[in-house]
């Protein structure tokens, strides 16, 4: 038995929740993989998964052995790596997923940079503002926007963006320039994002002499950024967008920027990724390129 390859099939087993999803993600055949951990379960003498028709339950020697499993295939790899890189830049595959207005205005376009660098890397990137489960998706790398929850994740800051609120000149000529929140939402139209999981709005937030309000209200919405750019460009109303993405618009004079007297919070981005992964090669060049093109 090799138990180096038991071991991995073992903790993505458990990473996947199921054996199916982990022989797709192996790509091998269910019964290799299940023979694999009952070959690793003989080996050790120990059960550590309780199998049933569609689910797996891990047992508490599983659950011990699972993160010392995870702990010496990282240290595998990071030795593997670290000889390897003394004669070749990082390859192989990442899969990596990005918010839709990220990934189409800021790394689309940086990616030939990537590429110059590491030419034996491929990367398959997922665009949506929807929040995947990494591990379950099998994705190496995620990039989220906003404040992150609570999770068993490696989560690393890289970037913050400012928002501003704007709206289109033929918005502005019909409905007139808002003088204040309080203007803005009991007399004119507003365009915001909403969170497709729970279909609520994001407010719009407005900051000033330490007084902040929000307004949650909204006449028209998108769930992917471009979305709330395209509805703003349409003169459909008021709303707010990151900087970076709608400057264009802005120097182009399809869109102007109202109710400049108040600011709105910074929007921190994040690379997120399993704390096993940590150690790729492939996905820590990727890490560090990001890092450094556009702290």
């Amino acid at each position: 038995m090799n138990q180096l390859l038991a071991m991995r099939a073992f903790v993505r087993v458990v990473e996947a929740g199921s054996f199916n999803r982990a022989a797709d993600q192996l790509g091998m055949p269910r019964s290799t993989l299940s023979k694999l951990i009952s070959d690793l379960e003989k080996h050790l003498a120990t059960r550590l998964i309780h199998r049933t028709t569609r689910t797996i339950s891990v047992t508490e020697e599983g659950d011990e052995y699972f993160h010392q499993a995870v702990r010496i295939i990282a240290e595998t790899d990071a030795a593997d790596a670290s000889l390897r890189g003394k004669k070749h830049k990082p390859g192989g595959h990442l899969r990596i997923d990005a918010p839709v207005a990220f990934a189409h205005h800021m790394l689309i376009p940086a990616l030939p940079d990537f590429h110059q660098q590491y030419p034996d890397i491929t990367l398959s990137l997922g665009i949506s503002d929807r929040t995947i489960n990494i591990v379950g998706e099998a994705v190496d790398c995620a990039i989220r926007a906003g404040v992150l929850p609570d999770m068993a994740m490696i989560a690393r800051k890289f970037l913050q963006l400012e928002y501003v609120t704007c709206a289109a000149p033929e918005y502005l000529r019909k409905w007139g320039e808002p003088r204040d929140p309080d203007d803005l939402r009991d007399n004119h139209r507003i365009v915001s994002y909403f969170f497709a999981t729970t279909g609520k709005p994001e407010p719009l937030f407005f900051t000033a002499n330490k007084e902040t309000q929000k307004i949650y209200t909204s006449h028209f919405s998108a769930n992917e950024g471009d979305g709330v750019t395209g509805m703003m460009l349409a003169g459909l109303g008021v709303g707010q967008h990151l900087r970076r993405f709608v400057q264009p618009y802005i120097d182009a004079g399809r869109l102007v920027p109202v109710l400049t007297a108040w600011s709105q919070p910074l929007l921190p981005f994040h690379l997120v990724y399993p704390p096993n992964r940590h150690q790729s090669a492939r996905l820590r060049a990727f890490i560090n390129w990001i890092v450094q093109r556009f702290a």
